[in-house]
């Protein structure tokens, strides 16, 4: 998986370009629906980037346009590439290839979790427990695609054009043994591996910090390289997920990490800790039920 160029973006940006070319044209999009013989909503689906727009559609809407040239050769081709599938396509049953095809092509990601551990770090024994625990409603066979999609992740961060990852960990998401004591401890020592990486850094925002920025949920900001392809904060649910791409969304969120990241316990300290809990973990420190008695 080291093929950065997502059609996930590439269907993103084309939309972007679509719209952009029919506001400078003065078409609404009732006009090019019906000279394409379409409903408004395909082609508001093409420009939002939910819909995979057709080569001859996007000729099409060129021609309406008065677009010729290097741009519509330039935007003929990234149609193609739009219709290509990612490396995750075999795997479409068991998940939905938005949020990994933006991952595939982002340049740096920046993530707060309350928790579990991000995908991107985890084993594959915790992805495992972590899956079959949250998903209670899906097949063996299921957990099993859903793994591999996780750890084929994972070579983001280790590829030639690997992705900068910046996580801030809530203290609870090392304080809850997921797959048991085993799977945990390899799960922290994991982490302590990953953030050795030059382009992985680790922080912990430990309890003590009480209330904080971060208090209505996970979520990730992806940044990608390319200056036609605006970054998305991607707030995950059990349904699947939240895509928010408005310029004053992005800014919330990125005032939020910024502050998350400005009370956790500094990088070098983060690991420090998670290597002394691989070996002391909280879990151990009390019985169960302890803290009721």
């Amino acid at each position: 998986m080291t093929e950065r160029r997502s059609p996930t973006i590439r269907r993103r940006r084309l939309g972007a370009e679509l719209r952009r070319l029919r506001d400078a044209a003065n078409v609404t999009i009732d006009g090019v629906a019906e000279r394409l013989e379409c409903s408004a909503s395909k082609v508001s689906r093409i420009e939002t980037g939910h819909t995979m727009a057709t080569v001859r559609d996007v000729r099409d809407m060129l021609d309406i346009y008065g677009v010729g040239g290097v741009e519509r050769d330039e935007l003929i081709q990234i149609a193609r590439e739009a219709r290509q599938k990612g490396w995750w396509h075999p795997y479409s049953t068991v998940l939905t290839g938005a949020y990994v095809g933006m991952e595939a092509a982002a340049g740096s990601i920046r993530a707060y979790e309350q928790q579990v551990v991000p995908g991107l770090l985890q084993t594959e024994e915790y992805a495992r427990a972590m899956i079959r625990s949250a998903r209670p409603d899906i097949t063996a066979d299921e957990v099993e695609q859903r793994v591999r999609v996780r750890l084929g992740r994972q070579s983001l961060l280790t590829q030639d054009d690997p992705i900068d990852l910046w996580v801030v960990l809530d203290e609870a998401v090392l304080s809850r043994p997921v797959g048991g004591d085993a799977v945990m401890r390899t799960q922290l020592e994991r982490l302590v591996e990953a953030a050795d990486l030059p382009n992985v850094t680790l922080q912990v925002l430990p309890f003590e910090v009480g209330a904080h920025a971060g208090m209505d949920g996970t979520f990730t900001i992806l940044d990608f390289p390319e200056p036609g392809d605006p970054d998305v904060v991607y707030a995950e649910n059990a349904t699947g997920g939240l895509f928010l791409e408005k310029s004053e969304e992005l800014q919330k969120y990125a005032f939020i990490f910024d502050h998350i990241r400005a009370a956790a316990i500094r990088p070098e300290e983060t690991v420090a800790l998670i290597a002394k809990l691989a070996k002391e973990p909280l879990w151990k420190s009390r019985q169960k039920g302890s803290a009721w008695t």
